[in-house]
């Protein structure tokens, strides 16, 4: 059964995911050429970088998603469908989704990724990832109901257990959501249980490379860890974590940690698609791409962009970096050579921008890299909060984010500790 939409002389472009990359390349496309379907599991947009903060409290789920039908109602010939889809197609151009069969002229691979476990089964049904709303608000959940258990407790092995929370990866996701528990432990959570000792709580983060935020310059990872170690942190690198039980996280080389909150930030992969070839992935579960964002060996209306594709250049031999940016210059990259095709033009290769990398540690303490200058400290804690805010959709989103980031700021209050789950 076709999927309910409505005919079109234009052609007709599918847009699978509404991450970053899918809803530039949504925006920009030119409704004069083209007809646009975008199909997402969610109705909503996410910014996936202040998912940490909502795990933590510090803001609303709904400051940070944005529904696909308000930015969308004013653009012609756009059509949104609420699915997933199960098989791609090629011979016929068509895709199998739950919601019924969707045919395409033009399809468009914006998928984003998920967590990578690397084959650990046990570390994916035990730990928490943070690559979704709903796996934030359930890391949150599980914090503050862990803290419940803690003070209910008199023994004092599990007690340690529920009091010791264990990152994994020190990106800028394991960096930002550490600092941000660290400075819960010392400023909200002795308010909240007055009764409990949280100078016996641990906040450790576990980094396979030789530092954290191993992308960035030296000076950035060095300062970073300072942050870290400052708010007390115990920060330890180059070590891999073999396996976790749900109580005890065993590390290599090392003495295992007992803990029942591990946080698993240490690896992406993109979400793949059944009915492509096997050819056509590379390390991590990414397409191959040209230039032009074309998936190879496809039949030449194929496109993959963001986290999910792989364009390897010389300076990206495995790829661009899976971040924002990339997936953004990307579909606004696909969206003009689109409009190009039906205007008869040239077809301009993608040349990444790279604006520079940011990451904030806790209150007036971030690092960030621009083209050209490097700064750490309270100023490049502002101009982390400057970014984000510019980047979230929505006026009345980026409005209640600004006064929940003054509140925290002025109070050390986060009022959002809440443990609300489903009947």
């Amino acid at each position: 059964m076709k999927v309910n939409i409505p005919e079109s002389k234009k052609k007709r472009v599918v847009i699978i995911g509404g991450g970053f990359g899918g809803l530039k390349l949504a925006e920009k496309i030119s409704s004069k050429y083209y007809q646009v379907v975008l199909i997402d599991k969610n109705n909503y947009h996410q910014f996936q970088p202040l998912f940490y903060q909502v795990a933590t409290a510090g803001l609303e789920p709904s400051s940070i998603v944005f529904p696909f039908r308000k930015i969308f109602h004013d653009q012609k010939d756009f059509y949104f469908r609420l699915g997933e889809v199960l098989k791609v197609n090629e011979e016929n151009n068509s895709l199998e989704t739950t919601v019924g069969l969707i045919e395409f002229d033009y399809l468009v691979i914006a998928s984003g990724a998920d967590t990578n476990f690397y084959g650990n089964k046990n570390i994916e049904k035990y730990s928490y990832p943070m690559k979704s709303i709903q796996e934030a608000l359930l890391l949150r959940n599980t914090l503050f109901q862990h803290f419940e258990d803690a003070i209910n407790t008199s023994n004092v092995k599990e007690r340690e257990k529920l009091l010791s929370i264990v990152v994994v990866g020190g990106g800028p996701t394991g960096v930002e959501v550490a600092g941000t528990l660290a400075e819960m432990k010392s400023h909200i959570l002795p308010k909240d249980y007055p009764d409990m000792d949280f100078s016996k709580m641990k906040i450790i983060l576990l980094e396979g490379a030789p530092r954290v935020l191993n992308a960035m310059e030296d000076e950035s990872c060095i300062k970073a860890e300072k942050y870290l170690k400052e708010l007390g942190v115990e920060v330890k690198t180059n070590v891999r974590v073999l396996d976790y039980d749900g109580d005890e996280v065993l590390i290599e080389g090392e003495s295992s940690i007992l803990t029942k909150t591990l946080i698993w930030s240490a690896g992406i992969t993109g979400n793949l698609l059944e009915g492509l070839k096997d050819s056509v992935y590379r390390q991590g579960g990414r397409l191959a791409v040209d230039a032009y964002n074309l998936v190879e060996s496809t039949n030449n209306n194929i496109y993959a962009i963001g986290d999910v594709a792989a364009m390897v250049l010389e300076d990206y031999p495995r790829g661009h970096p899976q971040m924002a940016q990339p997936a953004i210059q990307q579909g606004l990259n696909l969206a003009n050579n689109l409009n190009r095709i039906q205007e008869g033009k040239g077809l301009n290769k993608f040349s990444y921008k790279n604006l520079g990398s940011m990451a904030t540690i806790g209150r007036n303490k971030a690092v960030v890299e621009l083209p050209g200058y490097k700064f750490q400290g309270f100023f490049a804690w502002v101009v982390w909060l400057v970014v984000h805010l510019k980047s979230i959709l929505g006026v009345k989103n980026k409005f209640v984010v600004l006064i929940n980031w003054i509140w925290n700021y002025i109070t050390y209050n986060l009022s959002l500790r809440l443990i609300i789950k489903p009947s």
